[in-house]
């Protein structure tokens, strides 16, 4: 059975619902991780999660929020974590908060003689490391991860990657479900098909997550902040 493969949702209750519908179809479901914050709903997003997916990964804003963390976000986004942060912190449930604390950096698995190596981040900084999709370091990254397959988030910017001597790795990033970096706001995910890796994408009302984000105490810098990163899919940040 193929997997679907999940990362940065981000609260988003709204784009996740977009993919749930054929979650069924899979014989796996894996998260790399942030489940949390920029987004209205982090408690229906990590109880789908713990109910549905068999590899839940942890990202750098879980870490921050279980544990009254800083998220070492890049600047344009510091204030925009801060404040949705505050919020999150406020309604998150006792539960929930510590289902983010025991989520692990980094797995190893192996499917049908496929090894894979899971984070959120990079092999060399699970939580926090930053490296864009066209970066030389991947190759030193998948070297260091020593399985066939390495799987990341973080970036938001979907990618799959050939690297390694005669191609014969994988480097991969499904991109953001709930705060797309890919220039639309589709919900953005992989698929492992047992073969291979496929980048996929989802209309999701986005419209909706805006109305919800309409209701929570923000300065209006930040709001509108949100709603362009959601509108366009482009991320958009602060001057920092």
């Amino acid at each position: 059975m193929p997997i679907l493969i999940l990362s940065d949702i981000h609260g988003n209750w709204d784009a996740l619902q977009a993919l749930t519908t054929e979650a069924g179809q899979y014989g796996e479901i894996w998260v790399l991780g942030d489940l949390v914050n920029y987004g209205p709903q982090p408690n229906e997003v990590i109880a789908w999660v713990a109910a549905h997916a068999s590899v839940v990964l942890c990202g750098n804003h879980d870490y921050a929020l279980a544990h009254h963390a800083d998220p070492r976000c890049s600047p344009p986004y510091r204030r925009m974590a801060a404040e949705m942060a505050r919020y999150t912190d406020a309604v998150l449930t006792p539960e929930h908060r510590q289902f983010l604390r025991g989520l692990p950096q980094f797995l190893r698995l192996e499917r049908e003689g496929h090894g894979f190596y899971l984070c959120h981040a990079m092999p060399s900084d699970p939580l926090f490391g930053y490296c864009p999709a066209e970066s030389p370091q991947w190759e030193q990254e998948w070297s260091a991860a020593a399985a066939e397959i390495l799987l990341c988030g973080h970036t938001h910017v979907p990618f799959v990657r050939r690297v390694g001597p005669q191609g014969r790795g994988t480097v991969a990033n499904p991109g953001s479900v709930g705060q797309p970096k890919s220039g639309s706001p589709q919900a953005n995910y992989a698929v492992w098909t047992g073969e291979e890796l496929q980048l996929r994408s989802a209309s999701c009302p986005w419209q909706a997550t805006v109305e919800k984000l309409q209701e929570i105490p923000l300065t209006l810098a930040v709001r509108a902040a949100l709603v362009e990163a959601l509108r366009t899919g482009k991320g958009a940040g602060l001057p920092a």
